[in-house]
């Protein structure tokens, strides 16, 4: 199997299972990590999730083995499948975290940096290296990339794809925290339990504003804040931190009967 799941409670992990070539992207992968993602969207026991790679690598980018020269039409095919895997990440309300060991090339750099979170272990290196065989990037990168590093930075990993290692990225924003070598998947892990354990329905909220708002006149920003703020007075995830607070007690989210957490 090109992608193996694991439950830990709320918590799915989807690893990418192609060690023998450091998790690149074949077409098979894709169309597996696609439909992996959206399982756990449609799965009400899976509260948060996390990506990681099996073996010594997150992801070495795309199987260049398996490319070729091909007409349009194809190759748009070919793309669209990988489209399709982040379409799925920025799809779901729920929390996706990537745990990242040993190297994250080209699409790698684009699978991690379309998650929520980011989690990099101290010897990680990142390069976007498409310009490497020709190719610009795909797997939204150029929405994912500058919104994380910045317009400028994200040229200059596009057009220079040297690697640049976890403390670096870290200090640049394309990773959110730094673990021990070896350590990525358990603090990932441990991240996505804290997440499994909070509002999901009001981090759907935020996936959705962060990922519209910079369409937005900022007018529209407060209209559409101030519409899910408002059904979200009337779930019962709020209810019961409300019920918390007054009780001086830690909220458990999501375990109202009929809730829509």
């Amino acid at each position: 199997m090109n992608v193996l799941t694991h439950d830990d409670g709320p918590v799915r992990t989807i690893t990418l299972n192609r060690p023998e070539v450091r998790n690149a992207i074949d077409i098979p992968l894709r169309v597996e990590l696609a439909q992996a993602i959206t399982a756990a969207n449609d799965d009400a026991s899976v509260r948060a999730i996390v990506l990681t790679g099996a073996g010594s690598a997150f992801c070495s980018g795309g199987d260049i083995a398996t490319m070729r020269r091909m007409a349009v039409d194809e190759a748009t095919e070919r793309a669209e499948l990988a489209q399709r895997v982040i379409r799925a990440i920025w799809k779901t309300n729920k929390p996706v975290i990537a745990a990242v060991e040993g190297a994250a090339f080209g699409a790698g750099v684009a699978l991690a940096a379309a998650c929520d979170r980011v989690v990099a272990a101290r010897d990680v290196r990142f390069a976007a290296t498409f310009t490497n065989v020709g190719l610009a990037g795909d797997m939204g990168i150029f929405a994912s990339l500058p919104r994380r590093v910045g317009p400028a930075r994200a040229t200059q990993m596009l057009l220079f794809p040297e690697p640049i290692g976890a403390e670096q990225a870290l200090a640049w924003g394309l990773v959110d925290a730094v673990s021990d070598s070896g350590g990525a998947l358990d603090a990932a892990s441990g991240d996505a339990k804290r997440l499994a354990a909070g509002p999901s329905r009001a981090y759907g909220v935020i996936k959705n504003l962060l990922a519209s708002s910079p369409r937005l006149h900022p007018f529209d920003v407060l209209d559409e804040e101030a519409r899910h703020q408002a059904a979200l007075f009337g779930s019962d995830d709020f209810a019961e931190g409300i019920a918390a607070f007054q009780e001086k007690r830690r909220p458990v989210f999501g375990t109202v009967k009929g809730a829509q957490s």
